[in-house]
């Protein structure tokens, strides 16, 4: 019996190590679908104000901004932290 629930548990690690974290919901499209059918984030799948707006449309559902869309950006992140300071220079007594 011990040996079933060590092979059962290893199975289940080597199964845990192999599977990569699911995406949270509504992470990939700017804009979100709310309302009666469609209760807090749940259909985050618009890529535009206008096709979310189409698809509200005649229903009790509004568009909003998906606040946990984050868009593709090659710049540097913005940071609050000031710059470290310079590294001192040491005395050199050869130098001019």
């Amino acid at each position: 019996m011990r040996n079933v629930i060590l092979a059962l548990s290893a199975v289940a690690a080597i199964a845990a190590l192999g599977s990569s974290p699911a995406e949270a919901v509504g992470t990939r499209y700017p804009f979100c679908i709310q309302g009666d059918e469609q209760p807090g984030l749940s259909n985050c799948t618009f890529t535009s104000y206008e096709q979310c707006q189409a698809t509200a449309s005649g229903r009790f559902l509004w568009c909003v901004p998906n606040p946990f869309y984050a868009a593709d950006s090659n710049g540097p992140r913005a940071s609050r932290r000031p710059p470290p300071p310079p590294s001192p220079r040491f005395f050199d007594p050869f130098a001019d």
